[in-house]
């Protein structure tokens, strides 16, 4: 059974029993509501404080943003009771980790029920000034009559700035070293001095050094060109076909919640994001609204688990 039809027919149960799980006189929500996501100062926890701020007023109810550490925030969420007060906001990490290790605690796909898309960011290619390269097909053709003397700089393993250079590389057919760090902030750092060639930072974290002549940036990792970085071809227009790599965000509840609660936020966080002053601080921080239904983030979510999932296993990848 794909992902898609498996979360469809536990939508469809959920609808089946939702009455039986709504007491008379206990409208949803009568509590405040906790948002489980990662450490402050990430993406996932400024994509869960924007929601939580755009939801308290349509649920009239307090939203609390409650930070874990990163490996923990799915089976936290997993084995919280479904009952919509307890609500996961979080990336690719959560789906993509059991394919990246052996033993996760959790199934990305039967232990949770999908909620909406809140929002996609991107990843674009720079180099630093020293790589002669000005284009993508300068770079590749750069790297090829070099193999093995040109490095990237990557976070952790399954971070969107790995896989986003590991699909690269393998699409290129090129030989790179990977320059692991503990996270994005010193590998930019080593990549702005000199020590490293290349990487593929977030708009956030890589433009104002593209701004300042520090690292040039050759191209965005969607698949088409972006608003969130002007005059920048994408990397499949500019010589790898089909080549596509985003950072998709995802709001979920624990899976049995009822039907009528995922509704419920889904039309919540839908109006909540596409509100002018939501849109445009996601926009300024290189996060782009989406607002999806449920049924779309299944369908993401599958597409990404294929997709990454060949990329893991060709390449060999494991978490460290």
């Amino acid at each position: 059974m794909s992902i898609l039809r498996f979360f469809t027919c536990a939508l469809a149960a959920g609808l089946m029993v939702s009455g039986a799980n709504t007491a008379p006189g206990q409208a949803y929500p009568a509590k405040p509501v906790r948002i489980i996501t990662a450490p402050i100062g990430g993406g996932n926890d400024f994509v869960a404080r924007v929601i939580s701020q755009g939801l308290s007023g349509g649920l009239g109810q307090q939203l609390v943003v409650d930070n874990r550490p990163a490996a923990i925030v799915g089976e936290v969420v997993a084995n919280a009771p479904p009952d919509g007060y307890t609500l996961l906001v979080i990336g690719s990490v959560l789906w993509l980790t059991p394919l990246l290790q052996d033993n996760a605690p959790y199934d990305p796909v039967k232990d949770f029920a999908p909620i909406s898309i809140p929002g996609r960011s991107i990843n674009i290619l720079v180099v630093h000034p020293s790589v002669p390269a000005k284009t993508v097909k300068e770079l590749v053709e750069f790297a090829r009559s070099r193999p093995g003397q040109l490095n990237y700089a990557t976070g952790a393993t399954g971070a969107s700035n790995h896989l986003a250079a590991e699909l690269f590389k393998h699409m290129a057919h090129l030989n790179l070293v990977r320059i692991p760090y503990k996270g994005a902030g010193p590998a930019v750092s080593d990549l702005v001095s000199g020590q490293v060639h290349m990487m593929f930072p977030t708009t956030a974290s890589g433009l104002p050094h593209v701004r300042s002549g520090r690292l040039r940036a050759l191209a965005v990792s969607s698949l088409h060109p972006s608003a969130l970085a002007p005059g920048l071809p994408s990397v499949a227009e500019a010589g790898l076909p089909g080549y596509e790599s985003v950072v998709m965000y995802a709001l979920f509840a624990p899976a049995k919640t009822p039907a009528a609660i995922i509704k419920r936020l889904n039309a919540e966080v839908v109006h909540a994001l596409r509100s002018k002053t939501a849109t445009e601080r996601m926009f300024n921080s290189g996060v782009e609204v989406v607002a999806s239904s449920p049924g779309e983030l299944a369908a993401g979510i599958e597409a990404e688990m294929t997709k990454i999932g060949k990329l893991i296993k060709d390449a060999n990848l494991r978490a460290r």
